[in-house]
């Protein structure tokens, strides 16, 4: 399953007392292959340097760039398909251009993404994800 995860839910899946640990567990054992673009790698960066530690950081985007199981696509066009959030675009485009089976998102700007006729996208809160892999 190819699945694009908005920032919030990555950062909700990090850290051993968090109830969705297990979803980066499933990741490293190759169970789901994460989807991202440049745009997405930097906004990780930014914000787990902002909400962790620099050596926490780098290690978690070492994993990430180094996985086997990360398709690592920029998009050569822009859908615009959330109106409310602009920067939350680079999401949807990934998950286009890498034909993406799900965008994981706890983010309400996304229902835009979701009533989509063209392109579909399939938007999963986190908690559906994780039943979803359980």
């Amino acid at each position: 399953m190819k699945v694009v995860l908005d920032t919030n839910c990555l950062l909700q899946n990090l850290g051993a007392k968090s109830k969705y640990a297990f979803l980066f567990d499933k990741f490293l054992q190759g169970e789901y292959t994460l989807c991202v673009s440049s745009d997405i790698l930097l906004e990780y960066e930014e914000i787990l340097k902002a909400k962790a530690s620099p050596l926490a950081a780098d290690l978690f985007m070492k994993v990430i760039t180094r996985s086997r199981n990360v398709i690592r696509k920029d998009p050569y066009f822009r859908l615009e398909i959330i109106k409310q959030d602009n920067d939350d675009n680079k999401f949807t485009d990934c998950a286009f251009a890498c034909n993406a089976d799900t965008i994981v998102t706890n983010d309400s700007h996304f229902d835009d993404a979701a009533k989509s006729e063209f392109p579909e996208f399939h938007v999963l809160c986190l908690e559906d994800f994780a039943r979803l892999l359980r």
